[in-house]
């Protein structure tokens, strides 16, 4: 299955890419209707998001502090902390 991978081409392992940084970003921007009845007094559970928050801001670091920066590892990651935080301090009550 790995031999099949390989042989793509550049143009496909960047879509792949591409997509894969769209729906990271998508699942972070999910947490708004929580964030929302977090507000509303509907509290949720804190420790999901703030371990998603931690491990994007790993990922973040990761893709700064390399030699060669890593800028669409950062765009899928960085909205990630931003939502994480905001929906873990809303859920706490």
């Amino acid at each position: 299955m790995l031999k099949k991978f390989k042989g793509l081409d550049r143009k496909t392992v960047l879509t792949i890419g591409r997509i894969g940084s769209v729906l990271s970003v998508l699942m972070y921007v999910s947490y708004i209707p929580q964030i929302i009845n977090n507000l509303n007094g509907n509290y949720g559970n804190p420790v999901q998001p703030l371990v998603a928050a931690i491990n994007c801001t790993i990922w973040v670091l990761y893709a700064i502090l390399g030699e060669k920066k890593d800028w669409p590892l950062f765009t899928a990651n960085f909205p990630g902390i931003i939502f994480g935080l905001i929906t873990f301090f809303t859920s706490l009550h």
